[in-house]
């Protein structure tokens, strides 16, 4: 074998790029394994595992490691890296440096502080490495901006302390580990394609929201914004902070007409100090615990509040059943809302939230990079797999050509699979081709993910 091993001094390229870019390398003829990545100690060590001689670097350089079966298919693979990384450089960051600086020809702002002074801006997006988000939150809060903190890995007290600032500056922090938000009608995050309407909605919890307003979509319904507050919002440790604001901001805003509130399993105290506020608008609580509703239980009750007929819910079920329920299960899950849903509603089994801030240091997100969960969907010798796919701008373009092969091969095995498909009929992906093509591969498909938990439960003889 014959490999390649850099070290780019102060290249940076967000981890999404950097992913897609190794991805590319690796479906190459030849080439074994293709590591393009920040030199993070994390993907240091990866690279070091699979036998690469790494030299020392940091975290602002770029690392690449690229191991093919001949000299003339790794010359191939490298010039295949200069294309790629030039490609998506010109995608993307030198249009953003152009906007950026304008038509006077000057510099990028290089702070978030320097860019709210040169933009007409509300709201700032932060999404880097854990460890240096609060800084630029801070940026943010401290210009007068609303800010949404993609990052997760960020201490609690950082959190705490944003959010306090925020509320004395009268803007909202939406996170830390924020995923999704929909603000005037522009998603943010993880995002899918809603149609305008009466809804507000306040959310702990990304994919949680996504699957409400999804549901909601599906029946017709649209949203006024989507707010998201992190998913420790509604922790003993954070009280609510955001979510006070972001209800009272709902409330006030004559585009909502009812507001739900969405959280994975709150805090008790602060789920009552939370629902006893004093709103105008009515308000519908999708508080997962055990004997709360489900958040398709919840969409359904948006829907008779509003007056809406509830739909059945579009499902596609597998060609070749169990023939006798039985087995074990295991959820294998991207979004952390809907993995702990799912364990409320089957009751047993055991499941993993791949999206955990313990799955995602140093890598990109489980609705973006699939490997993790391929890796474990492969060791699932017999029983039953319960998985999600979340659609939407931001997640995998195409994530049932991935999912499809696996899926076919497990359901070879013996394996039930059940999926629960989280999307819109205008998400990029296409709802209803992304779950033909599971189910063609096997799976039994929903789109409720409460139903995908029951149907799963069903056949591990639950």
């Amino acid at each position: 074998m014959n490999d390649l091993v850099e070290v780019r001094p102060g290249v940076y390229r967000d981890s999404v790029t950097l992913m897609r870019v190794s991805r590319a390398l690796t479906e190459r003829p030849g080439v074994a394994v293709a590591v393009v990545a920040m030199a993070t100690e994390l993907n240091l060590g990866l690279a070091r595992d699979l036998g690469f001689a790494v030299p020392s670097a940091t975290p602002g350089d770029l690392l690449v490691a690229v191991r093919a079966g001949s000299p003339a298919e790794l010359e191939d693979a490298a010039a295949e890296l200069e294309r790629q990384l030039a490609a998506r450089a010109q995608a993307s960051g030198t249009r953003g440096e152009a906007q950026a600086s304008g038509t006077r020809g000057e510099a990028p702002p290089r702070t978030t502080r320097a860019a709210a002074r040169a933009f007409d801006a509300s709201l700032a997006l932060v999404s880097v490495p854990g460890e240096h988000a609060f800084a630029e939150a801070l940026d943010a809060v401290e210009a007068g901006l609303s800010v949404m903190i993609f990052s997760d890995n960020v201490p609690v007290e950082q959190e705490i302390l944003l959010k306090d600032l925020a509320r004395a500056r009268g803007v909202l922090v939406m996170g830390p580990d924020c995923g999704t938000a929909v603000v005037g009608g522009a998603g943010l995050g993880f995002a899918n394609v809603l149609r305008p309407g009466p809804v507000g909605v306040v959310a702990a919890s990304g994919t949680g929201a996504q699957q409400v307003t999804s549901l909601l979509d599906l029946a017709g319904v649209g949203v006024s914004h989507v707010l998201g507050v992190g998913g420790r919002d509604l922790s003993a440790a954070v009280g609510g902070r955001s979510a006070v604001q972001a209800l009272r901001a709902l409330d006030d805003d004559p585009a909502t007409e009812l507001i739900v509130l969405v959280s994975k399993p709150p805090a008790p105290e602060v789920a009552r100090a939370v629902r006893d506020l004093d709103l105008a608008t009515p308000v519908v609580a999708a508080l997962l615990g055990p004997g709360q509703d489900d958040l398709t239980t919840a969409a359904e009750k948006v829907l008779r509040a509003l007056g809406r007929d509830v739909p059945e819910w579009p499902s596609w079920p597998a060609r070749d059943g169990a023939a006798e329920p039985g087995g074990a299960l295991r959820g294998l899950y991207a979004g952390g809302t809907l993995c702990a849903e799912a364990a409320l509603v089957a009751g047993a089994g055991g499941f993993t939230d791949f999206g955990d801030d313990s799955y995602t240091r140093g890598r990109a997100h489980p609705m973006i990079d699939p490997e993790l969960r391929l890796e474990a969907l492969r060791g699932v010798a017999s029983g039953v797999v319960l998985m999600d796919v979340v659609l939407g701008h931001g997640a995998d373009p195409d994530p049932s050509s991935w999912l499809a092969p696996a899926i076919r091969d497990a359901v070879a095995r013996g394996v039930d699979v059940v999926v629960a498909v989280v999307g819109t009929d205008g998400d990029p992906q296409g709802l209803r081709a992304q779950a033909a093509r599971l189910n063609d591969a096997g799976a039994a498909v929903f789109t409720s993910n409460a139903a995908a938990a029951r149907h799963a439960r069903h056949l591990a003889g639950g």
